[in-house]
């Protein structure tokens, strides 16, 4: 009886070091899972930008097509590939910077996708259409990479801001974390005109 006192105190510490530890693990848990989602988000760019070689040498092929439209998307995926965000570093400019560039790219790749229907004879080029339909697929595995990296972005989130977590991630140094959003005039329909 005369120690109850102690051993009221030293469960409570035994009780909290346990809550803290499971706090912890979990943080480094949904921060690697934050990772992972973010390294397939860059797989999934970086196979969309392996593609575009062998689409510009398609097209080019096609002796009239306009050769500023192909340097544009020469060099958009130049740029786009030049930037790489660590996943263990992932910032708000970062990310932005990031989705700037393939928003660039997908901006020339779209301007080059058009432009081709002005030619017949890459209409029927089956390489071209092989190309075309990857390049496609390739886009919905983008959208998907980064619904799931922003799933699990607000997965992390609430548990870094969660009580008592918080304050265990403040500790640590686990902070909120941005995910991908909407480009800037994405919320404005198109005006379709003719």
């Amino acid at each position: 009886m005369k120690h109850l006192g102690l051993y009221i105190v030293l469960g409570i510490v035994a009780i909290l070091f346990f809550m803290g530890c499971g706090g912890y693990n979990g943080l480094v848990k949904q921060d690697e899972v934050v990772k992972n989602k973010w390294n397939n988000v860059q797989s999934d760019y970086q196979r969309r930008a392996d593609l575009i070689p062998n689409l510009v040498n398609t097209v080019k092929g096609e002796a009239n097509f306009e050769q500023t439209t192909l340097t544009n998307v020469i060099e958009a995926r130049a740029k786009a590939t030049s930037i790489t965000v660590d996943p263990n570093n992932l910032t708000p400019e970062k990310v932005e910077q990031f989705q700037a560039a393939q928003g660039q790219l997908s901006t020339a790749l779209g301007r080059l996708l058009a432009i081709s229907e002005n030619y017949p004879n890459l209409q029927t080029n089956q390489a071209f259409m092989g190309l075309q339909a990857q390049l496609e697929g390739t886009e919905n595995r983008i959208k998907t990479s980064r619904n799931d990296f922003n799933l699990a972005i607000a997965d992390y989130n609430i548990k870094v801001r969660s009580f008592p977590v918080n304050i265990l991630a403040g500790m640590f140094g686990f902070h909120p974390k941005e995910g991908f959003t909407a480009d800037a005039g994405a919320d404005k329909a198109p005006t379709v005109k003719f």
